[in-house]
């Protein structure tokens, strides 16, 4: 008891102070009017300033930084009004940090623009902050046109849906006798109607002869009560589907046009050691890109990632449009599926993991992408067909598709990384070796309580004489 009263008299040693690990740090709050800036104290006598937000007083920021004699920027993403500046400040030569607003919890106190921008230059200075990733300017103009056609294709949904509901309540059932409403058959039927025909037994000879229903049973859907506003808002819902069908048409010239730059070094096809990828054996569907995108992907790549069984072409162009094709950024596969969002949130507290510790939500396309491929495999005979399975009997759907979307990532980032085909080796594979493991777990098991397990040999059936 006495040494310890002596050691608690004795004053305590001070940590040492924190290393500045960016000493020319600038902490920058973005609002959509405005955004205030912080640098260092002794770099200016007004180390706080705010500037408006349109374009002259972004050039006057960036100009004001550099006679402030700083080289680093830790830049706020708020929505989208941090892109305007983070571009002008990237072509002014500062190493610009986006961070996200959730990494930078302050002390309690008041909040204000002023207080929030100096606490964002104090732990960039420190180095407490990690920027988010952004490819290169090449690969964000591709990532645009992706997710500008994305937007289209969802709103493009969404007219079809207005005209299931004009036909709908004019109890014209057109979208339960064919498959596809905006298909030949369906389209073809809905401006017939358009042009004035009601009756159902001519609007039915307009089926494509690949229609799985017959004449007959298409005229039965095909008659409704015909009145005018629900024509009227039929109508404008197709001329609307229409038209966003032009601007999806134009969005992927765009985007085919991005993947043929004018330089020279952009075909790395001959860089890996894969093969190129098979033609698709069907015209592209509907939603699908107008031209071959596993072509395209593999030719500025030098991977075939559909060769990754459930990833078609579609969703490799995806995958390299929002992170680009470089996947040095990330040490391992562990980091890149980390970043996705899709590797498990292990939380450790007294030396024991804390259960029911779930995945947090994010807005990764790639994780979307992924995880919507994966629920394709629900009956493929595939390696990771099978995994899908034993997962969704174990854990449920919804974590098994999380954990087969980690493994295709993790063959993606492979495949990016060293150009190298996927190679499937089917569920008879897997059954084997899952079966080896748990064999090897009850083998040491058994071994830990003393016990030896013997196989049960099966008797041999021997056929019986005629």
């Amino acid at each position: 008891m006495a040494q310890k009263a002596q050691r608690a008299s004795q004053p305590q040693s001070l940590p040492a102070p924190l290393k500045h690990i960016n000493p020319c740090g600038v902490g920058i709050d973005v609002g959509a009017t405005s955004h205030f800036v912080a640098v260092p104290g002794d770099r200016d006598k007004e180390p706080v300033r705010e500037f408006p937000a349109f374009t002259p007083d972004l050039y006057r920021l960036a100009g004001w930084l550099k006679a402030c004699r700083v080289d680093t920027v830790a830049l706020e993403s708020t929505g989208v009004y941090w892109t305007p500046l983070y571009e002008v400040l990237e072509r002014r030569g500062f190493a610009v940090h986006l961070v996200s607003p959730k990494h930078l919890k302050r002390v309690p106190g008041r909040k204000t623009d002023v207080a929030d921008c100096q606490w964002l230059q104090e732990l960039h200075s420190f180095g407490l902050l990690s920027g988010a990733f952004r490819p290169e300017d090449q690969e964000c103009v591709l990532r645009s046109y992706m997710r500008q056609r994305a937007m289209l294709v969802t709103y493009a949904a969404k007219h079809i849906q207005h005209m299931q509901k004009a036909l709908t309540q004019m109890n014209v059932l057109l979208q339960h006798a064919v498959s596809d409403l905006v298909g030949a058959t369906g389209m073809a039927i809905i401006r017939a109607i358009l042009a004035g025909e009601r009756d159902p037994h001519k609007l039915a000879t307009l089926r494509d002869p690949g229609c799985k229903n017959d004449a007959a049973t298409i005229a039965r859907a095909l008659q409704g009560n015909w009145r005018e506003e629900h024509l009227f808002a039929l109508g404008q819902a197709v001329e609307l589907y229409h038209s966003y069908r032009q601007k999806i048409d134009a969005c992927a010239g765009q985007i085919l046009a991005q993947l043929h730059p004018p330089a020279a070094d952009e075909d790395r096809s001959d860089t890996g050691s894969g093969t190129p990828p098979q033609p698709p054996p069907h015209k592209p569907r509907k939603n699908e890109m107008a031209f071959d995108a596993a072509k395209e992907t593999y030719r500025i790549t030098g991977a075939d990632l559909t060769k990754i069984k459930a990833i078609q072409g579609h969703t490799s162009l995806t995958i390299v449009g929002e992170m680009g094709r470089d996947v040095s950024h990330w040490p391992s596969a562990k980091h890149f599926t980390s970043w996705l969002g899709l590797a498990p949130k292990n939380r450790v507290s007294g030396g024991k993991r804390l259960r029911h510790q779930r995945t947090p939500p994010n807005a990764s396309r790639i994780a979307q992408a992924l995880k919507v491929a994966a629920r394709t495999l629900h009956h493929s005979h595939a390696y990771l067909g099978a995994y899908y399975r034993r997962m969704a009997a174990h854990v449920g759907k919804a974590k098994a598709i999380q954990a087969t979307a980690r493994k295709l990532a993790i063959q993606v980032y492979y495949a990016l990384k060293y150009g190298t085909d996927y190679i499937e080796r089917g569920e008879d594979y897997y059954e084997r070796t899952y079966q080896d493991r748990v064999l090897k777990s009850l083998n040491r098991r058994a071994k830990e309580l003393g016990y030896r397990l013997v196989k049960e040999e099966k008797p041999v059936l021997k056929p019986q004489p005629a």
